[in-house]
């Protein structure tokens, strides 16, 4: 007989619920099993000590019997220790295309990227317009102050 440590869903349409239960493979996933060690609800905030309770010493004791975890069960049991040891040592499946966003999502990724992108090119050039601009500014007041003070000079010389 294969055990398995998993979940059987519980609560209402929309408000799921679930036990850790162990059961026989062959069982439905709602059906018979041989002994519920915990609950799980995934409506409460992560952080919620509440969110996963279950009896990390029955768990390992099953476990040593021979019941192996879901990974969803096996990643709570990797959080838990008992007498100092991790109850069950999770190891992450081997599916990098998972995670991996779809076409259109990555065409939204691109879109934003480019308009980012001539965001970026557009603030540039008008910081240097806005620079330019200074500078000319900057320029011509100083053409100002040099034409104001030859001026007068050139007054001095006509009247001597």
């Amino acid at each position: 007989m294969a055990l398995k440590i998993r979940l059987a869903r519980g609560g209402s349409k929309k408000r799921p619920f679930y036990s850790v239960v162990v059961a026989d493979s062959r069982m439905p996933r709602d059906g018979r099993f041989i002994e519920k060690i915990g609950t799980y609800d995934p409506r409460l905030p992560k952080d919620s000590e509440a969110r996963v309770k279950v009896d990390a010493e029955k768990a390992a004791a099953w476990i040593k019997k021979g019941a192996k975890p879901t990974d969803r069960v096996a990643r709570f049991l990797s959080q838990m220790e008992v007498d100092g040891n991790q109850v069950y040592a999770w190891k992450a499946g081997n599916n990098p295309q998972k995670g991996e966003p779809g076409e259109k999502a990555k065409e939204r990724i691109e879109e934003k990227a480019e308009k980012e992108a001539a965001r970026k090119e557009a603030e540039k050039e008008a910081k240097a317009a806005a620079k330019a601009a200074k500078e000319e500014a900057k320029a011509a007041k100083e053409a100002e102050k040099a034409a104001a003070e030859e001026a007068p000079a050139e007054e001095e010389k006509s009247e001597e």
